[in-house]
């Protein structure tokens, strides 16, 4: 696809992303508590398509987490030090020409157990350096305020958002960053892919089975989701007041599935599939819950606790913007022989038609645009892909990594994107996962590595830490200044 200028507006955000339970490390310095990312192990024989066995965790994991000694068994505690690294690593991604950089705060390095009487200054003022830094090179923050990193001390007292005391300390933390970051921070997103909650409710939510009464798992899931919905709501709120101009987004995982067959059950068990994943952007975009998934949770017996002014809240504070993943697709039958393949956290039923990356995902860059087009069409608000990328098991060679795999990756989504938006999508920006190696956030993996720069470190945590710029760093560095029009 070639234009004579470029299909992507004059101002468009090419960026990347991290997130700070991946990549910052530190985990334990200048008062941060710990999180519930910090006591996920990483499993050394992990099957590659093992979507969900990393996520089951028990008292006895979480007391070990807490009480263990053995630091070597939670990447995430040592990330690749982008704590004490982000100087070098944003003159980097400065280098790369990007404009805008995903990042999140560690709600722990703010409040340890999540309710203290007074922030943490020290967590405080690292995310101001690190927002003035990116100013400095031009990079705009977008700031996510929980990405899989809330207190593990909520977790442990309230079983995570179940507890409506998690709501206020979230609101509480919010405000005290818009109140600091007020003038270095304009873009924001809520929860990242708060529908995740289902899939893995512990590093979501801080929702552990065990702590739920009998029979009330399900149940306590769509309490903690219904309190995230509602803090969405008030922190959007605040963020406006306290913000001028300001932008409030909310994400998204886009688990976009195909019928795997014309069959009519294929389809009807597709499109409800579908229609639950829309579901939690319904809430955060219209401002109300859908009338089927209402319908749907009287059906089962959910019965949602609910405050007499949130659906009102709901209402009145919808998100500026609508951002989300998009790694890959899946099809849905209901034939239960029909082979099922890994995705994001997710299990679907293979597509014959599609290649797969090494973990088992499904490539589909036409995927990217029929989820743009589908997004777009259902809400009319602009949208943002904050993540998309392919994991692979990159290979220096005398001091170089050629990675044309990943570069053909991005190629055939760009071209997909550009696509979209010539076609009316109002797309914003676009950040990769991620801009450079981290700690993988379902594997807890190193080599399951994303970036377009190399971190030298290995699963067992050996390594010098040493930055490489990947091909991918040189060919995306063209791209963005290009404004996506060079994808050669």
């Amino acid at each position: 696809m070639s234009h004579s200028k470029s299909i992507f507006p004059e101002h468009f955000l090419w960026g990347a992303a991290i997130a700070a339970n991946q990549a910052e490390g530190a985990w334990n310095v200048d008062g941060k508590g710990p999180s519930v990312a910090d006591a996920i192990a990483h499993k050394a024989h992990l099957d590659p398509k093992d979507y969900t066995g990393h996520m089951a965790l028990s008292e006895e994991h979480i007391a070990d987490a807490l009480h263990g000694r053995n630091d070597q068994r939670y990447p995430k505690r040592r990330g690749i030090d982008f704590y004490h690294r982000y100087k070098e690593d944003l003159a980097l991604f400065a280098e790369m020409g990007i404009k805008v950089l995903r990042v999140s705060i560690a709600w722990t390095r703010i409040f340890p157990t999540g309710e203290e009487r007074e922030p943490n200054e020290a967590g405080l003022r690292f995310y101001e350096d690190l927002f003035r830094e990116m100013r400095r090179h031009q990079i705009e923050p977008l700031v996510t305020l929980s990405h899989y990193e809330m207190p593990l001390a909520l977790s442990e007292k309230y079983n995570g958002w179940v507890h409506r005391n998690v709501l206020d300390a979230f609101v509480r933390y919010s405000n005290v960053c818009f109140d600091r970051y007020k003038d270095l921070v304009r873009y924001w997103l809520t929860f990242n892919e708060i529908d995740s909650i289902h899939r893995h409710p512990f590093t979501t939510a801080g929702i552990r089975a065990e702590k739920s009464a009998p029979g009330q798992a399900e149940q306590d899931i769509y309490q903690g989701l219904h309190h995230q919905f509602v803090a969405s709501a008030l922190v959007t709120r605040d963020c406006h007041a306290k913000i001028p101009g300001s932008q409030m987004g909310c994400m998204l995982t886009k688990l976009t599935t195909y019928p795997r067959t014309c069959h009519p059950e294929d389809v009807e068990a597709t499109l409800k599939k579908n229609l639950e994943n829309y579901f939690y952007t319904d809430v955060q975009v219209f401002g109300s819950y859908p009338p089927l998934i209402t319908r749907d949770l009287a059906r089962r017996g959910i019965k949602i606790e609910m405050q007499p002014d949130d659906l009102a809240i709901l209402k009145a504070h919808t998100v500026d913007f609508l951002s989300f993943s998009y790694y890959m697709s899946l099809t849905e039958s209901t034939q239960p022989d029909a082979e099922r393949t890994a995705g994001n956290t997710i299990l679907g039923v293979k597509n014959p038609y599609l290649p797969a990356s090494e973990w088992g995902w499904q490539i589909d860059p036409v995927g990217l645009k029929i989820s743009l087009l589908e997004l777009y069409d259902r809400y009319r608000v602009p949208l943002f892909i904050v993540e998309n990328g392919l994991g692979a098991k990159d290979v220096v060679e005398e001091g170089q990594v050629h990675d044309d795999y990943r570069i053909n990756y991005f190629r055939a989504h760009f071209e997909q994107m550009a696509e979209a938006v010539d076609e009316g999508v109002e797309l914003m920006g676009y950040t990769s996962w991620g801009t450079i190696d981290i700690i993988s956030a379902g594997t807890s993996q190193m080599s399951k590595r994303y970036g377009f720069i190399y971190v030298d470190q290995d699963d067992e945590g050996n390594g010098t830490l040493a930055r490489l710029r990947k091909d991918s760093f040189y060919w995306y560095q063209k791209v963005i200044a290009s404004n996506g029009q060079d994808l050669d």
